[in-house]
């Protein structure tokens, strides 16, 4: 199939797997490549621009077709370095970026000097249209039906995309609620040029996600999804469980008048099982538990210094058990890459750290499993 997307982007299929945090590595960023579609690292999930040129350069020995980086503009206090993550991206060879959440438009000029095709993110007409006006080659319509931010104007994709069609000229795909051919059809019958799926990726054999979660999602009808924050003008379309329903009691008891401080401690559990927070959680001054434990010798009580925030006074993130377990896998991590990272010979007073993205999750009921999922040198550590 031939579309202005698929000349654009120099693809088979009209499809782009849109970024998604915690989820676009290279294996499925490869996999969707490799596959006909366009596939999509997420930029900001490699702590540093150094990660993430590892990440491309793992992503350009696993296909030899075109694939992107996405780069998501966040409002925060301590920005990361986006000069340094598209010198990355440059320096890789990949010629199409996916940008979302604040315009781009000061970062165009790097991006367009290296060559690099653009597609930004919209919720809107207005929005889309001034990204074709700063130069954005291509965008990507989301409607209210898609998952994450929806935006704030409730505009969904049989509106959105028949008013896109009537005011852009660059190529444009849609997004949200794409799932199968049948969303394909319907989109460029809509006048788009291609779709964005995201969700649907997830519950694929390449995507790093439990198996639970990709077979709720497979299992899920129409009425899964709920919406919350929306009085903080900051809503997002999420699957329904028991923490959303405390949400959304929450804020029906508040009447309008809550707090991002009044839901917080309802995310937490979604933080808690990282150590070093990254800087979505330092903008928002999310301090983490630090303990010094011998895990060595099980039975040895934790030593706190600090305790995390986005807890209650007397919780932990993890249980003594966790620690013990967690300690155990971090001994076998530092031990198997000592010989390839530690200190030389030369130098036995430096030392070198590791840096493990790790969880515990399990079934409700169960007690939860470690999975280790990442582990690579901590930048700037020892080395």
């Amino acid at each position: 199939m031939k579309t202005r997307i698929t000349e654009l982007f120099g693809i088979h299929h009209p499809i782009i797997q849109g970024g998604m945090h915690h989820v676009g590595y290279a294996e499925l960023a490869a996999a969707v490549s490799n596959a006909g579609g366009l596939g999509m690292i997420t930029g900001l999930t490699q702590p540093t621009p150094e990660d993430l040129s590892r990440e491309i350069a793992r992503c350009a020995e696993m296909t030899d077709r075109p694939f992107g980086v996405n780069l998501t503009f966040l409002p925060s206090f301590k920005a990361p370095p986006y000069p340094d993550y598209i010198q990355a991206i440059v320096d890789g060879g990949v010629k199409v970026v996916e940008t979302a959440g604040r315009s781009p438009e000061q970062y165009m000029p790097q991006l367009k000097a290296a060559g690099i095709k653009v597609i930004h993110k919209c919720t809107s007409v207005r929005h889309a249209l001034k990204a074709e006006k700063i130069g954005c080659d291509a965008v990507s319509v989301d409607g209210f039906e898609c998952g994450g931010h929806p935006g704030e104007d409730d505009i969904p994709n049989f509106i959105l995309l028949p008013r896109a069609a009537e005011e852009l000229t660059i190529p444009f795909v849609a997004s949200g609620g794409m799932a199968d051919g049948r969303s394909l059809v319907a989109a460029m019958a809509l006048g788009a040029d291609g779709m964005n799926m995201g969700t649907r990726f997830l519950a694929t054999t390449d995507a790093p996600i439990h198996d639970n979660v990709k077979r709720a999602i497979v299992d899920a009808d129409e009425l899964q999804t709920r919406l919350i924050m929306r009085n903080l003008r900051n809503t997002e379309r999420v699957m329904n469980n028991a923490a959303v329903e405390e949400i959304i009691r929450i804020e029906n008891a508040k009447a309008g008048t809550e707090t991002i401080d009044d839901i917080r401690h309802l995310a937490a559990p979604i933080l808690r099982h990282r150590i070093l927070t990254n800087f979505h959680a330092e903008s928002e001054r999310v301090t983490t538990d630090q303990v010094i434990y011998h895990f060595t010798m099980p039975g040895q009580p934790l030593i706190f210094l600090s305790h995390s925030n986005l807890i209650g006074d007397g919780e932990t993130v993890l249980t003594n058990a966790q620690f013990y377990e967690l300690g155990k896998a971090l001994d076998r991590i530092h031990k198997f890459y000592m010989p390839t990272y530690g200190p030389s010979i030369d130098s036995p007073g430096s030392f070198y750290a590791m840096d493990v993205e790790f969880k515990f999750d399990g079934e409700p009921g169960e007690e939860p499993a470690l999975f280790v999922k990442q582990a690579r040198p901590h930048p700037g550590w020892g080395l």
